[in-house]
């Protein structure tokens, strides 16, 4: 995996409004926020996007929903929305699995 700017902040050579970290992952602020509440969930693995994770990756990936939820909370929000683009044909534009929770406003419906 090439190097990207998820993989600096884990190493913290970037800054980031960190929100929640453990072993596995680490939930923080997006720097160009999209909703009022917006941040991002991203494995400290390197895993391009979802279509490259693999059945070994499978209590990972559900590790990051519940850590979505618990800063989802730890935010206040009790709606939210979760969005994981996979490709540049879905507007994945960094090249480290991550996902979006957007809240804290009505979101509409279809998103794209």
């Amino acid at each position: 995996m090439t190097e990207t700017i998820f993989s600096k902040i884990i190493r913290k050579e970037i800054p980031a409004a960190i929100l929640y970290e453990d072993e596995l992952s680490l939930a923080f602020r997006d720097v160009n926020p999209q909703a009022p509440v917006h941040f991002l969930v991203i494995p400290k693995k390197p895993i391009i996007n979802l279509s490259d994770a693999t059945e070994a990756d499978q209590s990972l990936l559900g590790h990051l929903l519940l850590v979505a939820n618990k800063v989802a909370t730890q935010e206040g929000l009790t709606g939210f929305r979760l969005v994981t683009n996979n490709g540049a044909e879905a507007g994945q534009t960094v090249f480290h699995l991550h996902i979006h929770v957007l809240g804290g406003r009505s979101l509409n419906w279809p998103p794209g």
